[in-house]
């Protein structure tokens, strides 16, 4: 499998991994689009949210417990976003579920 995630979680890649527990992985957006910009990555590959079954559901949800942990962690008092792209036309650029977390600076509402 060629999928950078997976290469990350793997410690094939270097991250700047904030956050890791034995199903997920959190690191710094790259090309961050807010002051606070992660990424909150299960580390079982699941392709998109359209992939998400009631077997791998549970790794789903313990990805929103580590962003309500890392928020509390990161005094994120003042609001966040957490967005998932799914597909190409929502722009989704890496085909293994994650979410960011936008944060640090007020958010636009813009959402198209």
């Amino acid at each position: 499998m060629d999928c950078i995630f997976c290469k990350i979680i793997k410690k094939e890649i270097p991250a700047s991994i904030i956050y890791e527990d034995e199903s997920i992985i959190v690191f710094n957006d790259i090309n961050p689009n807010a002051p606070v910009h992660l990424l909150v990555v299960p580390k079982i590959h699941i392709a998109s949210l359209e992939q998400v079954t009631s077997e791998n559901s549970e790794g789903i949800s313990k990805v929103f417990e580590v962003i309500s942990k890392l928020s509390k962690q990161l005094d994120l008092k003042d609001g966040f976003r957490v967005v998932s792209n799914c597909g190409k036309n929502a722009k989704q650029s890496v085909a293994h579920i994650h979410f960011h977390i936008l944060a640090g600076k007020e958010l636009t509402c813009k959402m198209g």
